[in-house]
């Protein structure tokens, strides 16, 4: 359909020009709308976003700005610009969704007790206090032994002792410590 076609169909009738435009270019506006949405949007979309063409199209044309010029040119931007516009906001609107289906809530639940959490938390804090009421260098090397996996050999170099006095301190630090743990109930 040329624009001097369109022209003397809008003077005749402007419903009549409206439905020839959407015949002549209904699948061509639907193709590229379609092709912008089809990973994001839902048909709604696509219809809601092929409806808002038509309805620019036929405002330019009410304005006299589609009947001077190439038409199908006007058509397919109008279509692709608003697809776009579609598009981002369709986009952002699923970033900021979370689904709630009953499936995808059970991945979220945990095995984790929250008190079994918190209860160790709380023994690991009274535990290393204890550790640094032993003091220098029974707590390094407590902590170097036990917590950081060390050989004695490798503490020894660390604290400036030899090895096997690595070792006869860390068994006297394990004693005191048992004993502090003890003052306050914890026994194992």
């Amino acid at each position: 359909m040329t624009s001097s076609e369109l022209k003397t169909l809008y003077h005749t009738s402007v419903s009549g020009c409206h439905r020839a435009l959407m015949q002549e270019y209904g699948r061509y506006v639907y193709s590229i709308i379609f092709n912008k949405l089809r990973l994001c949007g839902t048909q709604e979309d696509i219809e809601e976003c092929f409806s808002d063409v038509f309805a620019d199209i036929f405002i330019k044309l009410d304005e006299d700005q589609l009947l001077g010029g190439d038409v199908k040119s006007l058509i397919g931007t109008v279509a692709k610009r608003t697809a776009i516009d579609r598009f981002r906001s369709l986009t952002a609107a699923q970033s900021h969704m979370v689904s709630t289906e009953e499936n995808d809530m059970s991945e979220l639940a945990s095995d984790m007790s929250v008190e079994a959490h918190a209860e160790r938390s709380e023994l690991r804090r009274l535990l290393l206090s204890k550790i640094e009421e032993l003091g220098e260098p029974d707590s390094t090397i407590l902590i170097q032994k036990y917590y950081y996996n060390r050989k004695s050999d490798e503490i020894a170099k660390s604290v400036s002792m030899t090895a096997s006095s690595v070792r006869s301190r860390c068994t006297r630090a394990m004693g005191k410590l048992r004993a502090k743990l003890a003052e306050i109930g914890i026994t194992e």
